[in-house]
């Protein structure tokens, strides 16, 4: 189960149908982990939503199931991007798999999504059946704006 990324934020009963039509108890941990992805411009590793969710008392490992949970219902992706850090966002329905690319800068390790990049991913002969399947991600390495 996917969700589409809206310019307004969905509201906490919104977020409860969401969460609960992918199989999911609703509890307030889980929509208040939602709620932080679904806030966030880029995707968050786990001590950014922890950051984000400490002010409602939520312990570490609360928020780290809470994210693995969502990520195993579809609502949720989670990515390594090469700083063996897991980064989490929701999942959008325009992007398919293997089409959503990210930017990493080099100097200050920042990462964004790039809006509006469409990758397509075309396999050949001997190629990895991930490439096929399309289980991959893609990545763009620079310096940003502000390191550059």
């Amino acid at each position: 189960m996917a969700t589409k990324k809206l310019e307004q934020p969905l509201s906490r009963d919104e977020v409860r149908t969401c969460i609960r039509d992918a199989k999911l108890r609703a509890t307030p941990g889980r929509i208040a982990t939602y709620q932080a992805l679904a806030q966030a411009a880029s995707p968050l590793t786990h001590g950014e939503v922890v950051a984000r969710l400490a002010s409602f008392g939520f312990d570490r490992a609360t928020v780290y199931r809470n994210l693995i949970d969502l990520t195993d219902a579809g609502l949720a992706a989670r990515s390594d991007l090469g700083d063996h850090v897991w980064r989490f966002e929701l999942n959008d329905l325009d992007d398919p798999p293997g089409g959503h690319a990210h930017f990493v800068c080099v100097d200050c390790g920042g990462v964004s999504c790039l809006p509006g990049v469409r990758v397509s991913i075309t396999a050949a002969p001997g190629m990895p059946r991930a490439v096929s399947s399309k289980q991959v991600a893609v990545q763009l390495k620079g310096r940003c704006d502000s390191c550059s």
